[in-house]
């Protein structure tokens, strides 16, 4: 292992394990609420670069007889894309984690790392007999490594890259949904070929990053989530998708730390929640974290300093969802909550959308 490698994972492993020991303390709203947008670098030196993903995926997929890792294909720039595999029963419900469709959101793709270390333990051994996971940590790895082929000298962070939300083509991945198959840009084809129309796919949550200055009566959010608004989308696949976002927001907002809205979505069958849901009636759930790991917009960017916050806020989504859908609580999960869950606003006039 170099020493870059290894300064990563014991900075990433003390702060985990600080965020852990400290969360339950912190106070209503400290996730939403610090720092203050502008406030801190922005280093992305310290997140995983496409080439460490890899090499803790193969370390991962060598340790953990659970987990089968797959390539579904490849980006515009020749990089693989991986899939983390846990498929205990092909008739076990079946739930997909989606990251960075958008390469300048990376903070749930190292939730989504560390969750998957979380899947070789014993905690979840049992979890993992009923319920099927699927994780790509890395969809849009040329737009994370900024390896496109357009300018990025705009762009604010500090660090060994810079991350934009385009893929090498300039292409926004997150548009793509509604195309006809091979119509589409390489990492979203590849994603609809061999993961929607290989698997049997029950929900979705699609991870992604917004901006820092959201709100819901004046307290800047943590994240938000939506369900898919098409209106073709089937009533039984509306509900699922309900449900799938109470168990996101109770397991967030009754932590204490985090403070959740309503996100302020489009209803286009190009968005992947809707696109997904529509012509593969997977339910889906859309989660905005606070913050982009790089952006040409001050207001878009936030400090590491809240690194740690949003990667605890990742990695209990993604436990308290595996776990619902293991035990069936999901089916019983009460959606009334979503008839008065605050639609977000921002308080610049910059949108940021998913």
């Amino acid at each position: 292992m170099s020493v870059k490698k290894k300064v990563l994972s014991v900075y990433l492993s003390s702060l985990l394990a600080f965020v852990a020991m400290t969360a339950v303390s912190l106070p209503v709203g400290a996730v939403g609420n610090g720092p203050n947008t502008g406030n801190g670098s922005i280093q992305t030196s310290i997140l995983h670069t496409y080439e460490s993903l890899v090499d803790y995926l193969k370390t991962q997929d060598h340790k953990q007889e659970a987990m089968e890792l797959e390539v579904i294909g490849q980006t515009v720039k020749g990089r693989d894309i991986y899939m983390a595999k846990y498929i205990s029963n092909p008739e076990n419900p079946t739930i997909l984690f989606l990251t960075q469709q958008h390469g300048n959101e990376q903070l749930t793709t190292e939730g989504a790392l560390e969750f998957i270390k979380h899947l070789g333990t014993n905690k979840t051994k049992v979890v993992l007999d009923n319920v099927n996971v699927l994780i790509i940590p890395m969809l849009n790895a040329d737009g994370a490594m900024g390896d496109v082929n357009f300018s990025l000298e705009d762009y604010l962070a500090d660090g060994d890259r810079h991350l934009t939300r385009y893929n090498a083509n300039n292409v926004d991945l997150n548009r793509e949904h509604d195309k006809a198959t091979k119509e589409m840009e390489p990492e979203a084809r590849v994603l609809h070929e061999n993961v929607f129309e290989k698997y049997t796919i029950d929900y979705m949550i699609d991870l992604h990053h917004q901006g820092t200055e959201s709100q819901t009566n004046g307290e800047l959010v943590s994240g938000s989530i939506l369900y898919p608004t098409n209106l073709n989308v089937k009533p039984e696949v509306l509900e699922a998708s309900k449900q799938l976002g109470s168990v996101v927001y109770h397991s967030i907002e009754d932590t204490g730390w985090g403070h959740i809205g309503k996100y302020n979505g489009g209803s286009g069958e190009n968005i992947g929640r809707n696109g997904a849901a529509v012509r593969y009636d997977i339910s889906t759930l859309l989660f905005e974290m606070r913050g982009m790991s790089d952006h040409y917009y001050e207001s878009y960017a936030l400090g590491q300093k809240s690194n740690g916050y949003l990667i605890k806020q990742t990695i209990t989504t993604l436990d308290a969802t595996v776990r619902a859908i293991s035990d069936g609580s999901i089916k019983k999960a009460d959606i009334s909550f979503w008839d008065t869950l605050p639609t977000q606003t921002n308080r610049s006039n910059e949108e940021a959308d998913e």
